[in-house]
């Protein structure tokens, strides 16, 4: 029998948001399901809470509310803190990366991860 989690789109206005409405999801309250997109991308596998066979659906539920919530101004902040710990030959990347998202252009965190859905398991993702 197919798991479903449900994300409540309303509860996900920052990106720690999603990783902890995630792991709740998966895992119940105080739930961790990976909090950076390289760990998430490892958990869509299958385990760390979700069946070692794949059979499993997130159903993000409200997820325009996601949406609006994880536009270009969460993208910006994101960006901010990535560039103070990333490595110093990535700094111009993430730099420019950040003025297209301070100026409103580009791929935004909600992008991110629904990329992440529909490339790594796209048949794990409802978006309702």
């Amino acid at each position: 029998m197919t798991a479903t989690y449900v994300l409540d789109g309303t509860a996900i206005r920052t990106l720690e948001d999603f990783w902890q409405v995630v792991g709740e999801a998966v895992n119940g309250p105080g739930g961790y399901f990976g909090r950076n997109l390289d760990a998430f991308v490892d958990c869509l596998r299958g385990g760390f809470g979700t069946p070692d066979d794949g059979d499993f659906v997130f159903e993000w539920r409200d997820h325009e509310t996601s949406r609006a919530h994880l536009g270009h101004a969460e993208t910006a902040r994101q960006l901010e803190i990535r560039l103070t710990r990333c490595h110093p030959t990535n700094r111009a990347a993430v730099a420019a990366e950040l003025a297209e998202a301070r100026a409103g252009r580009g791929a935004t965190v909600f992008d991110w991860l629904v990329e992440i859905f529909e490339e790594r398991a796209p048949e794990t993702v409802r978006l309702l």
